[in-house]
């Protein structure tokens, strides 16, 4: 994204930071910023100026977007993403994930984040990206770090690798032994480590861990396993290109640690990073786009005061200029200007190379997820592309003020641009406008955003639930409409029988005149007025499950006409539906609930609660300890569910629903709903 672009012929590099909520990403952001004297920022004034830098990531004391800035160390350029941990914000990160050559995980030695954590594994591994993992506040660990590379394990798929040894001096870490270069390094805090001669007393278990590395190095290499069988010692050059061909090929995960509030460790990561990492060509081709002469991935959306639309955007081949053309498969644009980002700094800048990660100016038929290229025809469907997550919480929004409607709208369309995991509908059943997204948070982020940087205020609650009501018997009755009023009248008369109906059956009408009754021609326009009351039972609700059959009726050859015909229909119905025991009815939703197994109990307790009904539960396929609980909900019990299902399950579980019926309401409940529609349409 700036600065030099490449050293000795390398490209420049993108990595992302990502990992649980609070395990301390955006600590080691900054303090990777630090150690690299990028933008000449240290300590506090990163914070402030490039991690966390907006308004709404200060109020929760947590990432809710990408955070971006530029390094250069020991001549090599990358970008470092810091991607928000909260399940509620974590599509910022997956979305910027898919162009990025490498990710480094950071954990926490940590039982309760461990589902969290395997989240995060479980997506880089369905999407094949090479990734590290940090294991940080490693001064808080009080165990072996054999012991825990064992509790990690079972959350990841690829062989966790060890790449180093603590030494522990007083109880305290002081410094580590890297177990590939067999040397040993003593902490300074905020500043590189120190080499010192490896301890005798450390010489044993590191000869035991450096084995172990080797062994499951040797797994993907038969030369190494035949060195090792032979008891010959690996050339220090075969082990490091072991340890990078197989990060590439996604068949390891490196395990390194460190404190990054104390800036230990973080010289050795960066040191991994510039040796192991991928570059943009291998990149380019776990994508599939490796054939296209010039080509972008955009990776994120912004909405800038000043720039305008900005698309941060991966450069995987070529060069994009000020100008250059970019087109996908369905338009083209023009770029207007090349920028570099870092924090909320934007910065005009020259061209832009592969391997850069840089701002695209005003590509207004761009999203987040396209891959752009600079020749006709040349559009990429790049392979592992996230796709944004269903949503799972809604609340009806309005703008305060009348006069903000048409600009609620304008500015919720930039905030989904930048943010495809939130989405805006008109829900038709209820006739209100829902902003959807993946959390209580997350709608109040987004709402935030709305406000102070479009100045529109919007007013929230919680969404309608679309009722129904049906009928309970039959009625046969008689509507007539009559009216002379000087000149032609209007008479329409209509005799029609309604019936209830079964489930889901929906709206039938037939008709069984004789003789002329009603004319032929008016048939249909008695249909139109009986329709015309459907949207509005007796109860307040639309009317299912019903038949209507016209049975008999009169006409004035000279008054009748389609609108009398139409009006007697509908008196039929508002004078019969009342007569026809109405009762309502509830949406019911089939729910899969996913969390980790030891929630399930109280997943279970929650259900019951909210008066819904457990089908079953089974253990989720390709997650070993989790389950997929299976359940009917009413729709209305579901609204704010996720709260309860997160704080269940250390904001790890989430579902899915669909509509599957609707059930009769009665009793008190039912009064209760019927008295709430009444109040709100008063």
């Amino acid at each position: 994204m700036g600065g030099s672009a490449k050293s000795e012929g390398r490209s420049p590099r993108c990595i992302a930071l990502v990992g649980p909520y609070l395990s301390g990403k955006t600590t080691l952001f900054e303090a990777m910023l630090a150690r690299t004297g990028a933008a000449g920022l240290e300590g506090a004034s990163v914070r402030r100026n490039i991690g966390d830098a907006t308004p709404e990531a200060h109020e929760h004391g947590m990432s809710v977007e990408l955070n971006v800035a530029d390094i250069d160390f020991l001549g090599d350029h990358f970008t470092i993403i810091d991607c928000p941990g909260s399940v509620e914000f974590q599509y910022d990160g997956k979305a910027a994930l898919t162009a990025c050559d490498a990710a480094v995980v950071v954990c926490e030695a940590d039982e309760k984040k461990l589902p969290a954590l395997q989240i995060v594994l479980k997506d880089l591994e369905e999407r094949r990206i090479p990734h590290f993992l940090f294991l940080n506040k490693i001064d808080k660990v009080n165990r072996r770090i054999r012991d825990v590379l064992a509790l990690l394990q079972p959350f990841s798929s690829l062989p966790l690798v060890l790449r180093q040894l603590p030494i522990a001096e007083n109880g305290a870490i002081s410094g580590f032994i890297d177990l590939a270069l067999e040397r040993a390094h003593v902490y300074r805090p905020h500043a590189q480590s120190e080499v010192v001669a490896l301890p005798e007393s450390l010489s044993s278990e590191e000869a035991e861990e450096r084995f172990a590395m080797l062994e499951k190095l040797a797994d993907y290499d038969d030369e190494l396993m035949e060195q090792l069988l032979g008891d010959v010692q690996p050339p220090r050059d075969k082990v490091f290109e072991d340890l990078t061909s197989e990060l590439k090929r996604s068949q390891i995960c490196p395990v390194f640690f460190g404190v990054a509030e104390q800036g230990n460790g973080v010289g050795r990561l960066l040191k991994a990073l510039r040796h192991e990492a991928p570059f943009v060509e291998e990149t380019a081709a776990r994508l599939g786009a490796a054939g296209s002469k010039t080509c972008a991935h955009i990776i994120k959306t912004y909405h800038t005061p000043h720039a305008g639309k900005l698309s941060l955007a991966r450069i995987l081949s070529g060069e994009f200029a000020d100008g250059t053309i970019a087109y996908s498969r369905e338009s083209d644009e023009r770029v207007s200007g090349i920028f570099t980002l870092t924090g909320a700094d934007v910065k005009k800048r020259g061209p832009a190379s592969a391997g850069e990660t840089v701002g695209l100016g005003r590509l207004e038929s761009f999203a987040t997820g396209d891959t752009i290229c600079a020749q006709k025809g040349g559009g990429v469907s790049v392979k592992s592309a996230a796709l944004p997550p269903r949503p799972v919480y809604g609340l009806a929004v309005a703008a305060s003020e009348r006069k903000d409607e048409i600009k609620l709208t304008a500015a919720l369309a930039k905030i989904i641009d930048e943010d495809p995991s939130l989405s805006f509908v008109h829900d038709r059943d209820v006739g209100q406008l829902v902003l959807w997204g993946q959390g209580e948070m997350h709608l109040r982020v987004a709402l935030k955003r709305l406000n102070r940087r479009y100045g529109v205020h919007a007013e929230t609650r919680k969404r309608d639930i679309p009722y129904k009501e049906t009928i309970r018997k039959g009625i046969e009755i008689r509507g007539r409409h009559k009216k002379q009023s000087g000149g032609h009248g209007q008479f329409g008369d209509v005799v029609v029988a309604i019936e209830p109906l079964p489930r889901s059956s929906g709206f039938v009408f037939s008709e069984t005149i004789t003789g002329g009754a009603v004319p032929r021609n008016y048939i249909p326009a008695v249909e139109t007025g009986v329709r015309d009351y459907l949207g509005e039972g007796p109860l307040g609700f639309p009317v299912v499950d019903l038949s209507v059959c016209l049975k008999d009726g009169s006409y004035h050859t000279v008054d009748s006409s389609e609108q009398a015909f139409r009006s007697a229909g509908r008196i039929a119905m508002s004078e019969g539906m009342p007569k026809c025991a109405p009762v309502l009815l509830e949406p019911i939703m089939a729910v899969s609930i996913l969390a980790p197994s030891e929630a399930t109990p109280r997943i279970n307790a929650i259900i019951s609660s909210r008066r819904g009904a457990i089908l079953g539960f089974d253990a989720r396929h390709g997650w070993p300890g989790w389950d997929v609980i299976e359940a009917h909900l009413p729709e209305s019990e579901i609204l704010d569910m996720i709260i309860e299902l997160r704080s269940a399950t250390a904001g790890t579980g989430s579902f899915e629903a669909a509509f599957d019926h609707l059930t009769e309401v009665t009793g008190k409940l039912a009064d209760q709903i019927l008295a709430s529609h009444s109040a709100r349409a008063a």
